[in-house]
């Protein structure tokens, strides 16, 4: 499985983003795609999931201005992460994961800065 995280950029603060993560291959039709960042010097840290059914969770820090979605013409590999009301803490690589049953899959990341 493959995973290409997309849509990252620079934006100020107060603005948003749509993060994309598309996979192909071996891709399984019950996976659960997560979203992760990492900030400088920091431990990469989970955002928010959203399985293959369009259920989603999310941390607490992040709730009620991130968004994870699946596509509606392709769920089971495209997936977003809808970012509103961004703040400089939000800046991070972030990147996208399957996990599945015959493994747990990751992107290569895409950067997220936002400006104070």
């Amino acid at each position: 499985v493959q995973l290409q995280a997309s849509g990252g950029g620079l934006v100020q603060a107060g603005g948003s983003l749509r993060l994309s993560c598309a996979a192909s291959g071996r891709v399984s039709g019950l996976n659960v795609m997560g979203w992760y960042r990492q900030a400088p010097g920091k431990q990469r840290e989970l955002v928010a999931t959203v399985t293959s059914g369009g259920t989603a969770d999310y941390v607490d820090f992040i709730k009620g201005r991130f968004t994870a979605s699946r596509d509606t013409k392709n769920p089971v590999k495209t997936g977003y992460l809808q970012m509103n009301s961004l703040k400089p803490e939000d800046t991070a690589v972030y990147y996208c994961n399957v996990r599945q049953t015959d493994g747990n899959y990751w992107g290569q990341g895409t950067q997220v800065t936002v400006s104070s």
